[in-house]
Formats: C-alpha cells, sequence, structure tokens
C-alpha cells in the first residue's frame, strides 16, 4: 500500500476512492452531501462490508452537519441513518457502524446543542476508521502465521485494503505474510458479473509488488487438481452464530472444492463482521442486483434481450467447510458461537 488511500476525512468532507473506476483510472470524489455517500455504496464506489461501515458513519456526520439548524434535528439524523441502512442489506457492518453512530445521538440529544452533537458524531466515526486500520493490521499477523513460506493462496473478489480503512482483511494476512519475508504467491478468481478480483485485487497486489496470477472464475478447480494451491482465503460480508458466512458470489463453490482437494479454506474477517443476532446462514439477507450487471460486459450486451437473471450478490458457505476464521482476537476452529460469544461479550 502505498500512495493511495481508501478514504480521508478533512476539513469536514469525506474523500473516497471510487472503486468502479480501477484499475483504468485513480479518481478520488470529495463531497459534504450524505446523499452521495449513499448513492456511492449502493453502486459499488464504495464497496467491502468494512468500507462500507466506515462510509455510512460519515455519512451520518455530513448529514447531521446539513441539519444543524433544522428543528426536530435528532429525528431528522434518525432519518439520514435509516437513509443509509436501506443501500446495502448484506453486510452487517453498515448496520453495525449505524447503530454506533445512533448511540452516540441517543446519548447526547437530551443535553446537548446540536453542534456538540456532531462533533461527537465525527469523532465516533473517525474512531470507527481508526479502530479498521488496527483491527486489520491484527487480523493480518494472526492470518499470517497460517501462510507457510512458498505458498501459493487462491482468494475471490476483494478483502483488502480497497474493502477497509487499510491493510484488508484475507489481502491483510497476504500482505503481512510477505512483508515478513515469506515467499508467497496469489491466484486471483475475477469474480464475475463485476470483477472485483481482476480489478481490484489484482491492482493492490501488483501496486505492492506481491506475485499475482489471474484466473477465470470457473478455473478454480482445476487449478486446485494441478497442486498450485495450497489454501484458499477470503473475507466476509457477514458471519452468523454458527459460523456460516456470507461473501461474494462464488465463494460457496470454493469453499467445497477446497474440502475435495483437501485445501484449508479460510475467512479472514473483523469481530464486527460477526452476527451473533442470526443462529445461521439461512437468516442472512441475500442482496440482489440488477439484471445488467450480467447482461452486459463494460456497456457491451453479452447475452439476449429480455432473458431471465438471477443475480445474487453474495452466497453463503456453511461452516461445515470452513476451516479457520481468522479475527483480530485470535483464529477459531470451531465451536464457533462459543469462541465468538467469548471474544464479544467476555462477561456474559
Amino acid at each position: 500500500m502505498s500512495g493511495w488511500r481508501t478514504f480521508a476525512w478533512q476539513d469536514g468532507r469525506l474523500t473516497f476512492l471510487d472503486q468502479t473506476l480501477l484499475p483504468g483510472e485513480t479518481r478520488y470524489i470529495t463531497t459534504q452531501d450524505y446523499r452521495v455517500v449513499a448513492d456511492a455504496i449502493r453502486r459499488l464506489k464504495v464497496r467491502g462490508a468494512p468500507a462500507i461501515g466506515i462510509a455510512a458513519a460519515y455519512g451520518v456526520v455530513l448529514g447531521a452537519k446539513e441539519l444543524a439548524g433544522a428543528a426536530q434535528f435528532g429525528e431528522k439524523v434518525r432519518q439520514v441513518i435509516s437513509e443509509l441502512a436501506e443501500t446495502r442489506p448484506t453486510a452487517v457492518n453498515l448496520f453495525w457502524a449505524l447503530k454506533r453512530q445512533q448511540a452516540v445521538l441517543e446519548r447526547n440529544e437530551s443535553q446537548a446543542e446540536a453542534a456538540m452533537i456532531i462533533t461527537a458524531l465525527e469523532n465516533e466515526a473517525c474512531q470507527i476508521a481508526a479502530e479498521d486500520e488496527q483491527v486489520c493490521r491484527a487480523i493480518g499477523e494472526n492470518g499470517a502465521t497460517l501462510l507457510a513460506d512458498g505458498i501459493t493462496v487462491l482468494t475471490h473478489c476483494n478483502a483488502g485494503a480497497l474493502a477497509t480503512a487499510a491493510y484488508g482483511t484475507a489481502l491483510s494476512a497476504i500482505r503481512m505474510a510477505h512483508r515478513q519475508g515469506k515467499r508467497i504467491s496469489v491466484f486471483a478468481d475475477e469474480t464475475r458479473p463485476l470483477l472485483q478480483g481482476a480489478r481490484l485485487t489484482v491492482w493492490e497486489l501488483m501496486q505492492e509488488g506481491i506475485p499475482v496470477t489471474l484466473i477465470t472464475d470457473n478455473m478454480a478447480a482445476a487449478v486446485m487438481h494441478l497442486g498450485k494451491v495450497q489454501a484458499v482465503i477470503v473475507g466476509a460480508d457477514r458471519i452468523t452464530a454458527n459460523g456460516d458466512v456470507a461473501n461474494k458470489i462464488g465463494t460457496y463453490g470454493l469453499a467445497v472444492l477446497a474440502k475435495e482437494h483437501g485445501i484449508p479454506f479460510y475467512v479472514a474477517a473483523p469481530l464486527s463482521t460477526i452476527d451473533l443476532e442470526l443462529a445461521s446462514g439461512a437468516d442472512i439477507p441475500i442482496e440482489e442486483r440488477a439484471a445488467a450487471e450480467v447482461t452486459s460486459f463494460g456497456g457491451i450486451p453479452v447475452a439476449p434481450e429480455g432473458v431471465a437473471v438471477f443475480n445474487p450478490a453474495f452466497d453463503v458457505t456453511p461452516a461445515k467447510y470452513v476451516t479457520a476464521i481468522i479475527t483480530e482476537k485470535g483464529i477459531a476452529t470451531g465451536d464457533w458461537k462459543r469462541t465468538f460469544r467469548s471474544w464479544i461479550t467476555p462477561n456474559e
């Protein structure tokens, strides 16, 4: 990571990298309008579970600043929070960050002026971003212990710095292993239909000089069969109490393939991605996106007009296929619910 950042907050403005333009163009958007942030999340200009949460937290600040002189300030800020919550349904970090901002509002609104509440919301957003950077570094350090010198790993979608405040989750483990001097190389799935692996993960790894080979999604089985991969490591958008993992569509298939080939399947994610309120992956709302993402490529039609399309953005990998879940607190290898609770609610 050098020369670019996913986010910057300065002088009451949020600047973020427009990921829809990578790798062809590195363009930043600077805004004081929470609606721009909401639209960016919806349109995947900002994407990745932790990054979505950070962007939404700053979006609340921008909305509150806009409403500073309004009557019923608290109620209108809640409306901003609701609008941001409606942008994407699957990544739990979005709702986790917005709950933190709502808690700040509720603690302060009865006894503080709007300006003081806005300052408190801004401090919380900055804290969420700073925490994420520290958390992702710790995830990387923990995950690197699982990656031996000379290993080749396969990853899917983008769980890198672009999806977080810095370092990434799955890619943080790869980064840390590389920085420790381990010879590590990567196979990156292109990740249809929006090519986050090809456009984003490959770009990140090449920026850092980590050897990476791009493959199409349907080459993963062959790569495993040929013995070219010794581990699979991915991120997550939501993990339920029983260890089921929602991640970018195609992850489930990789997990099944990995088990068949005797390859460990690792998931790297912060504790904020773990949703103890959901018993299993069957309870996770799965976002479905526009048919045009599948029927066209770069604006050019690649399928007959009018064809029916099923386009879920995520799938759920059952816990039985997961070798380990890597978090900032440590590495879980089973007894998921008990382990998660010991990390998240240790005093209960």
